[in-house]
């Protein structure tokens, strides 16, 4: 099986970015695709206006060995580019697998020329949250533990805090919960080793998952998560990242106490002082 048959969350970012960078009405015209897995976002991108050039990244030669040139071989937590050389620089579910998630936010602001823009998608905590709990009471009732079978996935106010921290300016964090339905949890599970998402946790068991394991997880799963159609749900949850490498052009917010205007003017209501109660107006 090839990547391009399991490749539907990409391919659903790739049209999210596309409809993103539309609305920006911006030019950008050289552009990195940070983790360009067989060039899904690449592809979808390529024919933007104002995009002179794009250079594919990922960690994997046969991946790239797919995607159109420019490509580069390479780490995503050791970006090989000068300091301010990209216009764009997107990624497309990639980052929640790296070690350093602050590190790279750093580099990849780092690379990008004032005024330019990051856009990135990751995996969120609500992802899989089924298959976990169906492990999770599978191992615990057979083998009396429980290992990490499903990777930690961050939350969406954690990475609004990071991309502050990494000094974006105008920082945007959003998530869409995909919710996809499987002829059963083993279909489920065939389909994340297929994508590539197999367990890399490095806490995890080293000994081979228990058949009699794995068959209560799939048992649990399907009572738990069943439809009455027989088939089970999973649900994927992308992470949207937005944030502009700062600029003097840039909107910055008010100083506390600087407004000109008070609110209660611009409503056209009287203004009341804290603990003062409204005069009830005349009959």
């Amino acid at each position: 099986m090839t990547a391009g048959n399991h490749d539907f969350l990409l391919k659903r970012v790739a049209e999210d970015f596309a409809e993103r960078l539309d609305a920006v009405q911006r030019r950008f015209a050289v552009a990195l695709d940070l983790g360009a897995h067989h060039g899904v976002i690449g592809r979808q991108l390529a024919g933007r206006a104002g995009l002179a050039s794009l250079i594919s990244m990922d960690a994997s030669a046969a991946m790239l060995a797919q995607c159109g040139h420019p490509k580069v071989l390479g780490n995503p937590e050791a970006l090989p580019f000068a300091e301010s050389q990209f216009d764009l620089v997107v990624s497309g579910l990639t980052l929640h697998l790296v070690d350093d998630l602050p590190g790279a936010l750093l580099q990849i602001r780092r690379i990008l020329k004032p005024d330019g823009l990051f856009l990135g998608a990751l995996l969120g905590g609500a992802t899989l949250t089924e298959l976990r709990q169906a492990f999770i009471a599978a191992e615990s009732e057979i083998e009396g533990g429980v290992s990490p079978r499903v990777a930690p996935f961050a939350d969406v106010r954690d990475l609004g805090s990071l991309l502050q921290r990494a000094g974006f300016a105008i920082p945007v964090v959003d998530a869409d919960v995909v919710t996809v339905a499987y002829a059963t949890p083993l279909h489920l599970m065939r389909e994340l080793k297929a994508m590539g998402a197999s367990n890399m946790l490095a806490e995890r068991r080293r000994v081979p998952l228990r058949r009699a394991t794995l068959l209560r997880a799939a048992e649990i799963y399907a009572q738990r998560f069943g439809r009455p159609d027989g088939r089970v749900t999973a649900t994927f949850e992308i992470i949207t990242l937005t944030g502009w490498c700062p600029h003097e052009s840039q909107q910055k917010p008010l100083q506390p106490g600087s407004a000109k205007t008070r609110l209660a003017d611009a409503l056209g209501v009287p203004e009341h002082g804290t603990g003062e109660a409204a005069k009830p107006k005349p009959d």
